[in-house]
């Protein structure tokens, strides 16, 4: 399988006159854990919308590499897998019909998302709408896996899970690390069996974030 590298340098992104990045650099492989830590307003799910192409740097660079081979925006975006509290379903979709969308958006068999839904227990028929905060959450990482994404973003990963489902997704998450590399968002410490690199992010005004 070949090697992933994921690295961002000297990442700047303000909203008015508030500079929320201001050159944040890091870098992860295959295989490690980047936790990214910081209070409330520190910028860290800006960091991972940025990562997921879903926002625009305004300065800085990110490249992800495969191999020898570095890819460009839109293909770097294919690779990517996202969680974050704020992401949308259709609501009026049952929890399998949402996959089945996703699937045919991301170009892969329906089947896929049906094992999902059955390693995380959750209801195929049910609204998305009428699922519980914590059958959401699992929701949306079964949307972020279905494509088998090498680098998988990850933003509160465990908020409203029950202990058996947070056991479910760490599950998950020790078979992607197996090929991909994962970048994880928290506004506190988090256990996790292995963190590779640390980076800690600081309310705006601050210095500027590295990853150590």
């Amino acid at each position: 399988m070949r090697d992933v590298e994921l690295a961002f340098e000297r990442l700047s992104r303000s909203f008015g006159r508030v500079a929320v990045l201001a050159g944040v650099s890091g870098e992860v492989r295959q295989g490690e854990v980047m936790i990214v830590c910081g209070p409330n307003g520190s910028g860290k799910s800006t960091l991972l919308r940025c990562l997921a192409g879903l926002l625009r740097p305004q300065t800085g660079s990110i490249r992800l590499r495969e191999g020898a081979r570095e890819l460009d925006a839109a293909a770097r975006r294919l690779r990517v897998g996202y969680v974050a509290p704020d992401l949308a379903l259709y609501e009026a979709l049952t929890a399998r019909e949402n996959l089945e969308l996703f699937c045919r958006l991301r170009g892969v068999p329906a089947q896929r998302g049906g094992e999902l839904l059955a390693r995380l227990d959750l209801p195929p028929e049910r609204l998305a709408g009428a699922l519980s905060s914590g059958m959401r959450q699992k929701l949306r990482w079964a949307w972020a896996l279905l494509h088998e994404p090498r680098v998988l973003l990850l933003d509160e990963p465990f908020q409203n899970l029950d202990g058996t489902g947070e056991a479910a997704v760490r599950v998950l998450l020790d078979r992607h690390l197996e090929g991909g590399l994962a970048v994880v968002a928290t506004p506190s410490e988090l256990r996790l069996p292995r963190v590779d690199h640390r980076l800690e992010l600081a309310r705006p005004g601050a210095s500027a974030g590295r990853a150590a």
